[in-house]
């Protein structure tokens, strides 16, 4: 790749964008964002970011892996007539592997009076007694790497304080040493805690991709995970470029965890979750909800209808709920209600047999004890009332639901093909009752967990939304 400039300064602006463009992955991945670009005769050699945390590396800076993805290209540790392009002042160690690689010269944007070692703390490149000279320039764009940083510190700052809310005496918390070293989960946490709508609860969330990215993409869960089954789903995406954001929801996951079960309706949860987009003011949202986490995601664009642009629905529905309970094997009221750690880790190698024993471990991570799982037997409850209480809907009055998806954007609807045969009845009657051109789609050779079971299926769909 080239960038072709009228002159040296345009030049010069032209590869910093590119840097900064690195930096901004670089925060995407909760990395201090510091981004390069090594240039030769013209052309790109490599591209970079921090990447220290991620790889558990301190040696991981932008500069460094540049270095090293340029050198392995000319498969020689000189790139003499290079030039570095990096969007924060170089460390003492990126000075020291920059002069080691006869650089011609090194651009930077903003200044690091704390540890930058070109003109700030010290300047590596102008000592006589060094054999080798490498022109220094700084303050390429650097108003906006500076904001960029601001931001990204100013949010961690944010992050920190959140991290630290107090614990309401009616709630607990899963230690975090729970969530240690979990296979494929390695993402930065996220929480909330500002809105009245928690009333002083911490929701936990993912959030990944370039903040400005639209559409956003917004995983509800259902009411026997979390956040953890969309890992695979919010890798790819935030590959393909786009925000991925997978809140817990409050009683799961990394999120609070009240010891009412009389809290967790699907109404609270959804005016949370509202709430919770607001704060964060997300825009052009494609909601993904699986299981109990479909119905919730379809009340949402009533509440804000500019917000959303389409729903991906996974087993689940308005009204589909009192089926979701079909693939557990403690089958019966008494036997569904028993919602404890053994019961949830029973159910889920029943419904997914597949589960590896560490993924089985991480699913079961934030319900450590009984303590813990008391939305786990809240929801379970209300699935089997609504499936024999008196207030439990009929499939022709479906229809009476579509005030809930009004202005939610085009809505496609995925079934497993093994899921339970009434759950795939009711999504049916749904989608043909509702009048708003709901799809629905059976997915051959998977059951009830579509974003373990069909990952590739439900990354093609949800691409086709965006």
């Amino acid at each position: 790749m080239s960038v072709h400039a009228g002159d040296a300064q345009a030049g010069d602006q032209a590869y910093m964008r590119l840097a900064l463009e690195q930096a901004e992955r670089a925060r995407a991945q909760g990395e201090v964002p510091v981004g390069a670009v090594l240039v030769r005769a013209g052309k790109v050699l490599a591209v970079g970011h921090n990447q220290p945390v991620q790889s558990c590396d301190p040696s991981a800076h932008a500069e460094i892996l540049v270095l090293r993805a340029a050198a392995r290209q000319r498969n020689s540790y000189r790139i003499d007539g290079g030039t570095l392009y990096v969007t924060l002042e170089p460390c003492a160690m990126c000075c020291g592997a920059l002069l080691h690689a006869r650089l011609d010269r090194v651009v930077f944007a903003a200044a690091d009076p704390k540890t930058g070692a070109a003109g700030s703390v010290l300047n590596l490149f102008d000592y006589p007694q060094l054999n080798h000279r490498t022109q220094v320039q700084g303050g390429v764009l650097a108003a906006e790497a500076s904001q960029l940083l601001r931001d990204f510190f100013a949010e961690r700052r944010t992050a920190h304080k959140s991290v630290h809310q107090p614990l309401r005496d009616d709630a607990l918390r899963t230690p975090e040493a729970c969530f240690a070293d979990l296979p494929d989960y390695g993402f930065a946490p996220n929480y909330c805690s500002d809105v009245p709508a928690l009333d002083g609860l911490r929701m936990h969330y993912v959030d990944v991709g370039p903040s400005a990215a639209q559409p956003c993409v917004v995983c509800l869960h259902g009411d026997a995970d979390w956040s953890y089954t969309y890992r695979h789903l919010i890798a790819r995406w935030q590959r393909a470029g786009l925000r991925v954001l997978a809140p817990d929801l409050i009683g799961f996951g990394r999120s609070d965890k009240p010891k009412r079960a009389a809290l967790h309706t699907l109404d609270w949860h959804r005016q949370a979750l509202h709430a919770w987009i607001e704060r964060l003011d997300l825009q052009r949202v494609l909601l993904v909800g699986q299981g109990w986490g479909a119905e919730i995601a379809c009340g949402l664009p009533a509440l804000a209808a500019q917000r959303y642009v389409g729903m991906l629905l996974l087993n689940g529905a308005p009204d589909a709920g009192p089926h979701l309970r079909a693939a557990d094997p403690a089958s019966g009221r008494a036997g569904a209600l028993q919602k404890t750690r053994e019961s949830l880790a029973a159910m889920l190698q029943h419904a997914f047999p597949e589960l590896q024993p560490r993924e089985l471990a991480a699913y079961l991570a934030p319900f450590p004890d009984a303590g813990h799982c008391a939305a786990l037997g809240a929801w379970s409850a209300q699935a089997i009332e609504a499936s024999t209480g008196p207030q439990a809907l009929g499939a022709e009055q479906s229809a009476a639901q579509v005030p809930l998806v009004q202005g939610a954007g085009k809505t496609v609807l995925l079934a497993g093909a093994r899921a339970p045969q009434g759950l795939r009845a009711r999504m049916q009657s749904w989608a043909q009752q509702t009048r708003l051109g709901a799809e629905l789609h059976l997915v051959a050779d998977a059951g009830m967990w579509l974003s373990e079971q069909a990952a590739s299926r439900v990354d093609q769909v949800l691409m086709g939304l965006v």
